[in-house]
C-alpha cells in the first residue's frame, strides 16, 4: 500500500482552499508556459496523483497517460476525468521502473512528485528514456531551501501522520545537477508565504515578492538530445 492511499480522499480539499488554489494557479502557468503543450501529442504524467495535471493537460486537447504507486489516488482521478468525459489512461506504476518502450511519448511531464523521490537520477533517467528525442521533460516540486520547503520539514518532524515524512526535498542546484547538459530552463516561483493573508493571494504580490524571496516551488525543463 502506497503512504498516499490513506490520505488520498482528503488531497484535493487543498485546492478548494484560496491558499490552495492560487498556489496551484502559480504552479500551472509556469509549468504550462515551459512545457507548451500540444494538442495531439502524447504525455506521460508521472505521479499523476488524483489527476489535477493529467486532466489540465487533457483539456489543451493532449493524449495523457498518468501513472502513480497509489491506487486510491489513481481511483480518484478515473472517477474524476470520466465525470468530465475525459480520455485519460491511468495506470498503476512505479516511476523507477517505467512499463513503456524506450522514446515513447512526446513529452513527460511531473509535478509535485519529485518531493517524494529519494532516487531522484534513477527515475529522471527513466523519464528521459521513455521520451522522444528533442521531447521535453518537465519536473516541477516543492523548494527545499524556501519558507514552504522548511514548513514542511517542521511538519515532518512534529507530526507522525504527515505525508511529508516520507518525503525527500530538493534544493534548485539539485535539480539542475540531474543533466545540467539539456536543462533549457529553470526558474522558481511561489513567492508567497505559506502564512499569507487572502489580500496577498493575487499576482501583483507574487510578482513583488519575487524580487527578494526565494520560491517555495521549481520549475525545470529538459529536452532530451535528437
Amino acid at each position: 500500500m502506497s503512504f498516499f492511499d490513506p490520505i488520498a480522499n482528503v488531497y484535493d480539499l487543498w485546492y478548494e482552499k484560496p491558499l490552495g488554489r492560487f498556489v496551484d494557479e502559480i504552479e500551472t502557468r509556469v509549468a504550462l508556459e515551459f512545457f507548451h503543450p500540444k494538442p495531439g501529442t502524447c504525455v506521460l504524467d508521472a505521479g499523476c496523483g488524483t489527476g489535477n495535471f493529467s486532466i489540465k493537460l487533457a483539456k489543451l486537447g493532449v493524449k495523457v497517460v498518468g501513472i502513480d504507486i497509489s491506487e486510491e489516488m489513481l481511483k480518484i482521478a478515473k472517477d474524476k476525468a470520466d465525470k468530465l468525459g475525459l480520455d485519460i489512461e491511468f495506470k498503476k506504476m512505479n516511476v523507477y521502473s517505467l512499463e513503456f518502450p524506450s522514446d515513447h511519448f512526446d513529452g513527460v511531464f511531473s509535478m509535485a512528485t519529485f518531493e517524494f523521490i529519494h532516487e531522484p537520477k534513477r527515475a529522471f533517467d527513466e523519464m528521459m528514456r521513455v521520451l522522444k528525442p528533442s521531447g521535453y521533460l518537465l519536473i516541477g516540486t516543492i523548494n527545499k531551501d524556501s519558507p514552504w520547503g522548511e514548513l514542511y520539514e517542521q511538519q515532518a518532524k512534529q507530526d507522525p501522520a504527515s505525508v511529508f515524512r516520507h518525503a525527500s526535498f530538493k534544493t534548485q542546484k539539485d535539480l539542475e545537477e540531474l543533466d545540467s547538459k539539456n536543462l533549457v530552463k529553470i526558474a522558481q516561483c511561489v513567492f508567497i508565504p505559506p502564512n499569507a493573508s487572502e489580500e496577498q493571494l493575487n499576482w501583483d504580490e507574487e510578482k513583488r515578492l519575487s524580487k527578494t524571496q526565494r520560491g517555495g516551488f521549481i520549475v525545470a525543463l529538459w529536452r532530451k538530445p535528437s
